[in-house]
């Protein structure tokens, strides 16, 4: 393990970054048995520290926000900026209460495991001839690409947290052959449209509303997925460790639940080869990406 990576991570977080971390991840080191393990403990304790007063003021601005619009509303004379701040406020309150119970909880909810893209995740890689695990960010910023490859033009996350495989040689070639990953998953989560899910059309009128889909394969078991990765580095700029899951044409059962991607599980005993590419024998790299464990992806609406 990389515990240098960590130290950095979780240094670089309590130092002001904007970093998204899991508490899954954090949590890895509530006891800690290295000097190293417990510098990363006293970053993830004095985060916390900091961040909950920062919480409990953000908390009771937005109440107090919306205690002065509802008063707004009932007096008789409502107003536009009364009924914004409403809403507003009633998104933010509850996201704000379940922050402040993460920063206290101690005991594990499966969401804690969630990662979103722009979130940062452990992956293994090669580095030194050895197979080495480390934080990454789950969405790649190729190396030689500017920074701004991150957004979209309307500042949305760009879709670089995947790597489609038909665009393996062409977007991805400075990485397909190159700088190989994996993650472990249980599970995986998509967006879907809400109508597409259940197989028909928008009705007149209808907007179209998104849901969470989660997918879990059967018989149960640990997905190895294959992924790409970079060093993303820039005058002036902080070093990136960025990655992107691989995504294929998805199985019958994932486009039956409204999805037309799936990320790439690879058998145990194609890792090694995996992790240590041969950009020469591309061949013997799709026939890895072939050669898939069997599995059925059962889905439902995430919880």
């Amino acid at each position: 393990m990389s515990i240098g990576a960590f130290v950095k991570l979780f240094g670089d977080r309590g130092r002001g970054a904007k970093l998204k971390i899991p508490k899954a991840m954090a949590d890895a080191f509530a006891h800690p048995t290295t000097d190293e393990e417990r510098e990363v403990k006293a970053a993830i304790d004095a985060f916390s520290a900091a961040q909950a007063p920062l919480l409990e003021q953000e908390l009771f601005k937005q109440k107090k926000r919306l205690a002065d619009a509802e008063r707004k509303l009932a007096s008789g004379k409502p107003t536009k900026k009364a009924a914004e701040d409403q809403r507003i406020a009633l998104n933010k309150i509850p996201d704000l209460q379940t922050k402040l119970a993460d920063l206290r909880r101690t005991e594990p909810k499966t969401r804690d495991n969630r990662i979103f893209p722009d979130s940062y995740a452990p992956v293994m890689l090669m580095r030194g001839g050895q197979q080495v695990v480390m934080p990454m960010r789950y969405h790649c910023r190729p190396a030689g690409m500017p920074a701004s490859i991150d957004r979209t033009k309307d500042g949305k996350v760009s879709g670089t947290y995947n790597a489609r495989r038909d665009n393996l040689e062409r977007f991805w070639r400075g990485q397909f052959g190159y700088t190989h990953a994996i993650m472990v998953v249980t599970a995986f989560y998509e967006n879907v449209s809400k109508h597409a899910m259940e197989h028909r059309a928008l009705a007149p009128g209808e907007p179209e509303q998104n849901v969470v889909v989660e997918f879990n394969p059967n018989p149960p078991q640990t997905m190895i997925i294959a992924c790409l990765y970079s060093h993303w580095t820039a005058p002036g700029e902080e070093d990136l460790w960025s990655f992107a899951a691989i995504t294929d044409e998805p199985p019958p059962e994932v486009a039956e639940a409204g999805h037309d991607r799936c990320i790439i599980q690879i058998k145990p005993e194609h890792v090694d080869a995996w992790l240590n590419p041969d950009p020469a024998n591309r061949e013997a790299l799709y026939a890895i990406l072939d050669d898939r464990p069997q599995a059925i992806y059962n889905y439902r609406l995430a919880a």
